[in-house]
């Protein structure tokens, strides 16, 4: 018989409500040049909307971290908490500048498959936070990496049979949800830098006046010219190493998580009265 997984952030009303609304906001914000139609007065200020969007976000996902906490983030989840997101935030420089290798992705993708989608989030978020105070990289795009990785690592943690699905089935999963996820990370922090490019780069910026289609293609032709080798190179470097550390990986993030026994109760006795006569 297999036991249920114990989770150590349950996602009760509060924190699905809190999850839905940024996430809502995130796509709004990742999307508006697909969404605002030319004529709208958003396109009109298309160079500041990327700047209204990161302020928004910053205190969107303070308040889905915040509600999440009050949910039932105890204090071994918080030391696990710490502890996985300053493993990531220090493997990020690894491979900095170098064809997309940033082995942080591969441990997102596990530490969300063993750990669930609520904490996933949040150690997506504070882990991309941490990166970005580690290497200097805060900016207006960080707001959006913090969502984005929300996002990826939530995700491993909804991916179909984590009571039950082990070895290299197991695996395999992980490893195609990693390659596609890397992407798809990769794509939409191009739609938030998108919008900037401007002048800079007349045949594949982004055109307040253009339609949809015209806008589509300009941004397919950008992420081609600009971003591919990168996201190829993340891709793989996550698949390699969930196939390669994964195993290992796993078994230490369970066995922490059965150690730290999340879902066990604390509860006081009323002290025994002493039988008469003693």
């Amino acid at each position: 018989m297999t036991r249920p997984r114990r989770r150590p952030v349950h996602l009760g009303p509060r924190s699905l409500a809190a999850l839905a609304l940024v996430s809502a906001v995130g796509v709004i914000a990742f999307g508006w040049p697909f969404l605002a139609p030319p004529s709208s007065a958003l396109n009109a200020h298309a160079q500041d909307a990327p700047w209204l969007f990161a302020g928004l976000l910053v205190l969107l996902v303070a308040v889905v971290a915040a509600t999440i906490s009050e949910s039932g983030l105890g204090a071994k989840a918080v030391a696990m908490l710490g502890v996985l997101a300053a493993t990531g935030a220090a493997l990020r420089p690894i491979g900095a500048g170098t064809a997309g290798i940033e082995p942080m992705f591969f441990l997102m993708v596990l530490s969300g498959r063993v750990l669930g989608p609520g904490f996933g989030f949040v150690l997506g978020s504070v882990t991309m936070f941490a990166s970005a105070l580690l290497t200097g990289g805060v900016g207006p795009w960080m707001p959006f990496q913090m969502l984005a990785m929300g996002w990826f690592t939530m995700g491993a943690g909804l991916l179909p049979g984590g009571d039950r699905l082990r070895g290299r089935t197991e695996l395999a999963l992980l490893a195609a949800y990693g390659f596609l996820a890397a992407f798809a990370y990769g794509t939409a922090m191009n739609m938030a830098g998108w919008p900037f490019m401007g002048a800079l780069a007349s045949g594949v910026a982004f055109d307040p006046d253009a339609a949809v289609p015209t806008n589509l293609a300009r941004f397919a032709a950008y992420c081609v010219a600009t971003s591919l080798g990168w996201d190829l190179g993340r891709a793989v470097v996550t698949v390699l190493l969930t196939l390669a550390l994964g195993p290992a990986v796993l078994r230490a993030l369970r066995r922490a998580t059965r150690r730290a026994a999340f879902e066990t109760a604390v509860t006081f006795e009323a002290p025994r009265k002493a039988p008469e006569g003693r």
